[in-house]
Order: C-alpha cells, then structure tokens, then sequence
C-alpha cells in the first residue's frame, strides 16, 4: 500500500521538509519525544559525552593541519602547535584535556548505568553499543597517546603494544603487523595517527546507533519502572534541553579550568622529553583512564593471564544483563545491592591508585585482592543477589514517585 501524500508546508523551510524531512525529524525527536519526567542529573552525562566528543572531533582536525606524523618531526611539530600556531597552545590543550574530560563523563555515565540497571532488558543494544563505544574510545585515546612522541609515549606504545604477544601462536604476528616492523618506530607512529583520526567518526557512528536505540527502548529513569501513561512522561524539548545546558555549564566550567590553570595536572611530565629508544623512564604508567585496567594487567604475574583479565574486566559488561536477573531495576529499591555496589565503585577508583604504583610490595597484594573483588561483584554478587536479594516495594508508576 503507498504511503498517504503528506502536505508541504508554507515558505523554505516546508519546501526543504517536503523533500528532505529533516526538520520532521529533529520535531519528533526532541519536542515530541517523550522522556520520563523524574530524570536527575545523573542523566545528564549521556548528553555531556556527545559534547565531548565533538570537541575532541573538531580540536583534532585542527591539531591534525599541523601536525607531522614522522618520528623525526612528530615532537618538535607538537612543540611547533604549541609556540607559533595561532592559539595552539589553546586547541592543543583543549584537546589533551577533552580526552581526560570524556572520559570522565562516561565513566561516570557507566556507573550510572551500573547503578540503575540500564542493561537490562528492553535496553540490552544500547548498553552493548555503549560498551563498543568506550572500547573505541580506549583505542583512540590510547593511539593519541603516542603522537607527541614523547618518552612515555614511545614506552607505553612499546609495553602496551607487546601485550599482544602473549597471544599463543599469532601473537608476534599481531605486534608485528603493529608496529609495522620489529620496533615501534616511524611506521608505527603513521599507522598510529591514520586510526587516531579515523576513529573518532567511528564512535560517532556508534553515538548514532546508540541514540536510535535510546528513542527505539525509551530511557530508563531512577525508579526503573517503565513509563505507563501521559502522566509518566514530558517532552524532551524544553524540559530536558534546559537541564542539559545546564550541565553543559557546569562542564565547561570545570574542562575550562583544567585548561587554563592545570592543562598538565592530568599528563605525566615525562612526555616533554622528546622519545629516546635508548632511555627507559624509572616508571612507565599509561593515562589515568588506563591505570584501574594497567593494575589488573600487572596484579597477574602471568602474561597472557594478565591480558586475559585486563580483555575480561571490559568482555565480562557484556554478560551483565544476564549476571544480574534482578526484575528490579533501580538500585534505590534494593537494599542489599547498595552497599555492594559502592564497594565496586570504591575498588575501581582504588584499583586506579594502585595502577599508577611501583608494582612491588603492598601494591601488588592489594591489587589482586581488588582485582578479585572487581570480578567476584559480576560473578558472584550480582547472581547471588538475584536470587537472595527482597526488594522494596516499587511505586505504581513513575508520576506517584513523585507525589511522595
């Protein structure tokens, strides 16, 4: 059956809707899309990444128009940005900040997640592709990592890229297909630059797909019951549009400090030493968003165990939706669960501490141990709640929530 003719509307914008309903599009998405009404700030994050990342988007191709990417001139260009660019020292900053802000935003976007229990079901896609999307992101971040060609630039792609070499029979294979050679060297840092570039539109593909699954599923809310009527939901536009500048304010705020009084607080002053083979630093650390997954790397004297639990500390998100069997979303409705669920939040930032440590004495103890925990909450908590856990009675629907 053909579709029923729709009316063009007036002037040049019913003209351009008519043949391209773009504008249709945006009016279904945000001022007729309904949300949940009871959205906290929590859900603000989401939002805050998007704005992220298209900063992260465009700093970067401005950084790329005068950046070399040879091993030779990568340094000395980067210190180039830096000195005689027109506000270079402003976009190569806001991008080497941006990175850290991001991450922050979705790290803390995840825990969200975690906590109200945004992977289980209808939402399972959108959690899977949140999940692609933070793995994109690692990559990216980790390759931009190495184009100033600083020294822990050059040792952190040099340890990090020879963990794949405890992969039994192709490993060597795979750092050599790596490297582009037998070193990490001139060919590595273009292969480096080539991905860092491209990933990022990457994730903003994913992002897409992301938000489609969002507006397919609705979003989840802090009582974690589904919206039952018109009661129960307001427009996106201006309700929530209002509250995300907001936040948007309160971000840029922060991001704009670090940038302006504390651009380095979050690097390590190593990489301002131009990279020398020939020299190793005292103590190779990636960036602080690697550093809980860099302990559990090394609380494993095992190679390949140890890049197995680093793999499996991200793999084992994916097995969420069915680890935790719960029917109660919301973690503000089950009580045994909150205690359990900060000490994970806790062990996280803990395990990070311990990352960024000589790995020697306590450290080690004290990363395994947290280590164990981080796993046993997915493997054996969560299950166990499941099954043990009496919940508190849920209200009748998301507009009594708010009576009370």
């Amino acid at each position: 059956m053909a579709a029923a003719p729709r009316e063009q509307k007036p002037g040049l914008i019913g003209w351009i809707d008519y043949r391209l309903p773009i504008f249709t599009f945006m009016d279904e998405q945000l001022n007729q899309y309904q949300t949940p009404k009871n959205l906290n700030y929590a859900w603000n994050f989401g939002s805050l990444a998007g704005l992220a990342l298209i900063i992260q988007i465009v700093t970067g191709i401005v950084l790329a128009m005068n950046y070399t990417p040879h091993t030779s001139m990568a340094f000395d260009s980067v210190e180039r940005i830096m000195r005689e660019v027109n506000f270079g020292w402003l976009i190569r900053y806001t991008h080497a900040v941006g990175a850290s802000m991001f991450f922050v935003v979705v790290y803390l976007h995840i825990l969200r997640g975690l906590f109200y229990g945004s992977y289980k079901s209808p939402r399972e896609i959108l959690w899977f592709l949140g999940i692609f999307i933070f793995l994109s992101m690692m990559a990216t971040a980790f390759m931009g990592y190495v184009l100033p060609w600083g020294q822990m630039s050059f040792w952190g792609a040099t340890v990090i890229t020879n963990l794949f070499s405890a992969i039994p029979v192709v490993g060597e294979s795979i750092v050599t297909w790596l490297w582009g050679g037998f070193s990490v060297d001139n060919p590595t840092l273009n292969r480096f630059f080539s991905l860092h570039y491209l990933l990022p539109f990457v994730i903003l593909g994913i992002v897409v797909l992301h938000i489609v699954a969002l507006h397919t599923t609705g979003s989840g809310n802090p009582t974690g019951v589904e919206p039952k009527t018109a009661k129960d939901t307001v427009p996106f536009n201006p309700y929530y549009t209002i509250k995300d500048m907001f936040g948007y304010g309160v971000f840029l705020i922060v991001f704009f400090g670090f940038v302006f009084f504390a651009p380095n607080y979050l690097g390590h002053p190593d990489n301002y030493i131009k990279a020398n083979p020939m020299v190793t630093p005292a103590h190779i650390v990636p960036e602080w968003y690697f550093l809980p997954f860099y302990a559990i790397l090394r609380a494993i004297p095992d190679k390949l165990g140890g890049v197995i639990a680093m793999f499996g500390a991200i793999a084992i998100l994916f097995a969420l939706p069915w680890l935790d069997k719960s029917p109660v979303k919301s973690g503000h409705y089950r009580p045994l669960f909150k205690p359990f669920f900060w000490l994970f939040a806790a062990n996280f930032i803990f395990l990070g501490y311990l990352g960024a440590q000589v790995p020697e004495g306590w450290y080690v103890v004290a990363s395994r141990i947290a280590l164990v925990y981080y796993f046993a909450y997915f493997l054996v908590v969560l299950p166990w709640l499941s099954k043990h856990e009496k919940p508190l009675p849920l209200p009748a629907s998301i507009h009594e929530s708010m009576k009370k």
